[in-house]
């Protein structure tokens, strides 16, 4: 297999390079016109040609200059380094408004914050569950996958069992963001991510035991050797160390944004690859865990795997650029505050689209005798049966749905039963809840 290529840039010789970007000084910065933070391979195809390398030397020099040196080190130690550009910072800041609010502030209506505390939890982490389990190549249906959750059936294959795992494992960093990282820690989200697998010879909750494992580009080049596996244990507790440690600014320490230092965390579990399989699954899970430490509590609501799944290629590439150019990570903080910045754009779509399917069937129930006696998962019941007419209905569906308990989920189909807008059947001694293809006519005519 080819090693992937990416252009070596250029070196910045200093004192001698003085002379060479003196000219370029006042014109070019860490950052082009747009904001981008450009690597070598993509910068000297905007600039003059002649020009190019005085010119890359002179924005390297300026983030040389900008640069924050962390803790952690490649194999070679040399350490990881950073820098936040006022491009970057602005994402950040944009970041924290969405972040640091509630659902009902994305979607620009007070009406979802019911949404929140009632539906959107379970069901927005299983959704992330599924995907997740999906950019490592499971082949489940969403729909087959999202009904296997919600009614805690056993997976049959390994590719329902990857999403099962991926729902217990994002429920487990959300129960642990309190504790500090250790070994044992990632040991544990490892162990959930691939109980019951047997992909690339994985042993689930256990570090690799060989070097002969490297990682792709998208185009099946290998992109990045990691570390030998006997240094996983030694490298892995200095990441614990800075996992743990106070990056606050305050009392005189060193501040790295939280979001920053979550994607840091995703990064090098990628780096290190400590795992024979289950690493990009983990690195996500950690990253989740920390940004739910930081008490940003929307992200249990966002999807990054879903958009990563859709640009697998710049994913890498991102990866790359921060080995081809001294370890610096901004190329890769830049890629996923996109993709975060996506991932909360997709949140504000389904928030809007959940809340005009719901509020249409309020509308009609309003205008019902049943109107104000339904509670909002009984309404949202409706909403789902409207849409989906003969779908079959448990209690322990819902109640994992809703986050109830089974006896509540067990009164409200009752309910919706006695009201004649479901039917009651039984399967063994289960009784299932069914919705009748004629609802909306039922709810329209506002009468069962």
């Amino acid at each position: 297999m080819a090693k992937a290529r990416v252009e070596k840039a250029p070196q910045l010789s200093l004192p001698d390079d003085f002379q060479v970007i003196t000219p370029f000084f006042h014109k070019y910065d860490v950052t082009d016109e747009d904001g981008r933070y450009l690597h070598w391979a993509q910068l000297k195809w905007r600039v003059p040609k002649a020009d190019a390398e005085s010119i890359w030397k002179t924005v390297k020099f300026k983030r040389m200059s900008q640069y924050k040196v962390l803790s952690l080190k490649s194999e070679d130690e040399q350490p990881f380094v950073y820098c936040t550009p006022h491009s970057m910072e602005a994402k950040l800041y944009q970041l924290v408004k969405i972040a640091g609010g509630n659902v009902g502030a994305i979607s620009d209506t007070v009406a979802t914050d019911n949404l929140q505390s009632k539906f959107l939890v379970s069901s927005l982490i299983m959704e992330e569950a599924i995907t997740s389990a999906q950019l490592e190549g499971a082949s489940t249906t969403r729909e087959v996958a999202k009904k296997m959750l919600e009614e805690e059936r056993e997976p049959v294959d390994e590719d329902e069992r990857m999403i099962l795992n991926n729902y217990l494992l994002l429920r487990f960093a959300e129960r642990n963001k309190k504790e500090k990282l250790t070994l044992d820690l990632i040991l544990e989200f490892h162990r959930i991510a691939t109980m019951g697998t047997t992909e690339n010879g994985v042993v689930p909750g256990e570090f690799r035991q060989d070097d002969d494992i490297y990682i792709e580009d998208g185009d099946g080049n290998i992109a990045h050797q990691p570390p030998s596996y006997d240094l996983i244990d030694e490298r892995l507790k200095i990441l614990c160390d800075f996992a743990n440690k106070d990056h606050t600014g305050l009392k005189g320490c060193d501040f790295i944004h939280p979001i920053i230092k979550a994607i840091i965390l995703h990064f090098m579990v990628g780096y290190e690859h400590p795992f024979r399989d289950g690493n990009g699954r983990t690195a996500r899970a950690l990253f989740y865990w920390f940004m739910l430490k930081s008490e940003y509590t929307l992200f249990k609501f966002v999807s990054i795997s879903k958009l990563l799944r859709e640009k697998p290629k710049d994913y890498g590439m991102s990866f790359m650029y921060t080995e081809k150019d001294s370890n610096d990570l901004t190329y890769f903080i830049y890629f996923q505050l996109d993709i975060i910045f996506n991932a909360f754009e997709d949140l504000k779509t389904y928030l809007g689209n959940k809340t005009n399917e719901f509020k249409k069937i309020a509308e009609i129930l309003e205008k019902t005798t049943w109107g104000n006696k339904l509670t909002f998962i009984q309404k949202d019941l409706l909403k789902k049966a409207v849409k989906e007419p003969g779908r079959v209905f448990s209690a322990k569906e819902v109640s994992n749905a809703y986050s109830i308990s089974s006896n509540t989920a067990r009164s409200y189909l009752s309910k919706l039963a006695e009201l004649k807008l479901f039917f009651a059947t039984k399967d063994g001694k289960t009784v299932m809840y069914i919705a009748p293809s004629d609802l909306l006519s039922k709810l329209n005519a506002g009468k069962a």
